[in-house]
């Protein structure tokens, strides 16, 4: 999506419509047409992350039914925080836009951990993986790299096993 792209490259404070159109290649009208303002194109964005990272770990789980969902939640959050140092900066703009967009971060987030409880028996091993995966998005979302590649790969691996117990 533009907007994303906008505001990765930009800067989550520098987004704007003429930006985006621009980057789109279609007119600011056209633009407003489909999103009548700069919160409505953020609440959009917020929303298409979430819908692409369901779609991802549905298919990521679906091509090897042998792995459990919790493993297959690692590896694609794994893989989205290297893929995206820095890119999901967009997400403090569109929170700065309006913190309701919060809200169906929350309900995601919230719907994905009921779903990975149900599916994954050891409880202690759930919340030790989601936390700890919910601290490496953290970290990429903030740009705080505590941990060096060998570490976070341990960590990675860690956190596989546990998945598989």
């Amino acid at each position: 999506m533009a907007a994303a792209d906008v505001a990765r490259e930009a800067g989550p404070g520098n987004l704007s419509l003429d930006a985006v159109a621009s980057r789109a290649g279609i007119s600011k009208g056209g633009l407003l047409y489909n999103f009548p303002s700069k919160a409505k194109l953020m609440q959009a964005l917020v929303e298409q992350h979430l819908q692409d990272f369901h779609a991802a770990l549905e298919a990521t789980h679906a091509a090897d039914k042998r792995e459990s969902l919790l493993s297959a939640y690692i590896r694609l959050s794994v893989q989205e925080c290297q893929e995206t140092e820095a890119a999901a900066s967009w997400i403090f703009s569109a929170i700065a836009e309006d913190p309701e967009f919060l809200t169906p971060l929350k309900s995601f987030k919230h719907q994905l951990f009921e779903r990975l409880k149900c599916e994954t028996p050891d409880l202690k091993a759930l919340l030790v993986t989601y936390l700890a995966i919910e601290g490496l998005r953290s970290m990429t979302l903030f740009e705080f790299h505590a941990l060096g590649e060998q570490d976070r790969q341990v960590l990675v691996d860690a956190l596989l096993d546990m998945a598989k117990s």
